[in-house]
C-alpha cells in the first residue's frame, strides 16, 4: 500500500479482480521551492482574473461565454465531437445532434450547480442533482443519471474488460464510504492552500470514479465550484478544461502515476501550472474582449438615430454572437424589419457578417468576437 491507497481483491475463481480503495483526504504534501513559486504565480494569477472579472461592467456577459467554452472543452475532452458555432446557433436547442446536446446539458449543469451553492454546500446531494441535469435525455442517460453507482465501472480503451482495465476504480462499497470521506474533506479546515486542495479534490473524484458515466466532466466543474464555495474566485470565470485538453496524455499519466506510488506531489505541480496558465489566458481574453466591446460601441455611437436599435441588437449579440433575425426579433420583442434594418447596419459597419450558408442566409455571426472564443477549441 502506498499512501494514495491500495489495491485489493474482489470475487474469486476466474472472477477474481482487484479495485483501487484510495486512502481519505487529507494526506501530507511536501513543499520544495519548486511546488511554492508555482502555487505563488498560481494564486497570483487566479487573484488577477478575479479582480479583472469583478471589475468589468459587462462580465456577466463574458462569463456565460466561458461557461461555454469550457463545457465545450471539458466534452471535448470526452470525445465529444462539436464546435463553438454548433453550441452557438441560435437552433441549437431546437436541433443538437448528440454531440451538441451534451455540451448543452453541460452548460445547463454548470448554471443549476452555481445556483445550488446558494442553498446547498458543495456536497454529494448536490454532486448528484448536477449529474442527474448533465446526462439528461442524452448519451448515458440508461446509466443512472443523479445516481452513484451500483456496480463495477473501469477505465481502459473500446472493447475493455475488467481483465485487461487500465485502471479499476473502488468498488461499490469502497466508492460509497471514499466518496462520504470526500465529503467530509470538501466541508473541512484543512490547513493546506485551497489551490491544492482542489487539485487533491478533483484527483480523489477522479480516482473514486463514482458515476457510470459523466465523471470527467462532473470532475472538472468540480473545481470551479469549490474555488466558488470558498470564495477564492467570484465567478465561473476559469476554463481549466483549455489546459487539460492540449495536455491530455498528461493529465491522465500524472493521476495514474498518483495511485501507482502515491506521488501526490508531481500531480499537485501538474495543477497548479493548469491554474496559471487557465487563469492567464481568461484574463487575456477578456481584455481583448473588453477591447473589442468598446471599438464596436463607438462604431455605434456613430451611427445618429439608428443607433438605438443597433445597441440593443449588439448587447444581444455580445450573449448570442451568431443570430437569426426571425429569433432575435422574438427575443427582443421587436420588429422584423426593425431587427433587420439593425443589422443591416452593424453588417455595414463590420460588426456583423453573414454566414456561408446560403439556405441560412438570415443568420449573422460577430465574427471577430468568436475568433478571440475560438482560440483552443
Amino acid at each position: 500500500m502506498n499512501k494514495a491507497g491500495e489495491y485489493i481483491s474482489n470475487l474469486s475463481g476466474e472472477a477474481e479482480y482487484k479495485s483501487f480503495r484510495p486512502s481519505p483526504l487529507p494526506i501530507e504534501i511536501k513543499m520544495d521551492t519548486e511546488m511554492i513559486s508555482l502555487l505563488t504565480r498560481a494564486t497570483k494569477s487566479l487573484s488577477m482574473l478575479d479582480t479583472l472579472s469583478s471589475y468589468i461592467p459587462n462580465m456577466n456577459l463574458f462569463v456565460s461565454m466561458y461557461v461555454r467554452k469550457e463545457a465545450l472543452l471539458s466534452s471535448q475532452i470526452e470525445g465529444t465531437q462539436a464546435t463553438l458555432e454548433d453550441v452557438l446557433d441560435p437552433n441549437a436547442p431546437q436541433n443538437a445532434n448528440q454531440n451538441v446536446a451534451d455540451v448543452i446539458n453541460y452548460i445547463k449543469a454548470t448554471e443549476f450547480a452555481i445556483k445550488r451553492l446558494n442553498t446547498l454546500p458543495l456536497c454529494n446531494r448536490l454532486i448528484k442533482e448536477t449529474h442527474a441535469v448533465l446526462m439528461e435525455n442524452v448519451r448515458g442517460q440508461e446509466k443512472n443519471p443523479g445516481e452513484f453507482r451500483y456496480s463495477q465501472n473501469w477505465i481502459g480503451g473500446a472493447g475493455s474488460t475488467l481483465k485487461n482495465a487500465r485502471y479499476i476504480p473502488p468498488n461499490p462499497n469502497d466508492m460509497e464510504k471514499a466518496m462520504s470521506d470526500l465529503e467530509k474533506y470538501i466541508n473541512s479546515d484543512d490547513e493546506l492552500d485551497l489551490l491544492i486542495q482542489a487539485a487533491l479534490i478533483h484527483y480523489q473524484f477522479e480516482t473514486i470514479h463514482p458515476f457510470l458515466d459523466g465523471n470527467g466532466r462532473i470532475g472538472r466543474l468540480l473545481i470551479t465550484l469549490f474555488l466558488m464555495d470558498k470564495k477564492r474566485l467570484g465567478t465561473p470565470a476559469l476554463y481549466i478544461s483549455c489546459y487539460l485538453k492540449n495536455n491530455r496524455i498528461e493529465y491522465y499519466d500524472r493521476m495514474s502515476e498518483v495511485r501507482k506510488g502515491g506521488d501526490f506531489e508531481q500531480w499537485v505541480k501538474f495543477f497548479l501550472r493548469a491554474i496559471e496558465e487557465s487563469s492567464e489566458d481568461a484574463c487575456d481574453t477578456i481584455n481583448k474582449l473588453t477591447e473589442l466591446h468598446n471599438q464596436n460601441i463607438e462604431k455605434i455611437n456613430k451611427m445618429g438615430k439608428a443607433s438605438k436599435t443597433a445597441k440593443t441588437i449588439f448587447d444581444y449579440l455580445e450573449q448570442n454572437p451568431i443570430i437569426d433575425i426571425k429569433k432575435t426579433s422574438e427575443e427582443l420583442s421587436l420588429a422584423f424589419s426593425t431587427v433587420s434594418a439593425g443589422v443591416k447596419r452593424l453588417e455595414e459597419c463590420g460588426i456583423l457578417s453573414k454566414t456561408g450558408n446560403v439556405n441560412r442566409n438570415r443568420v449573422f455571426s460577430y465574427k471577430d468576437y468568436l475568433d478571440i472564443l475560438r482560440k483552443d477549441t
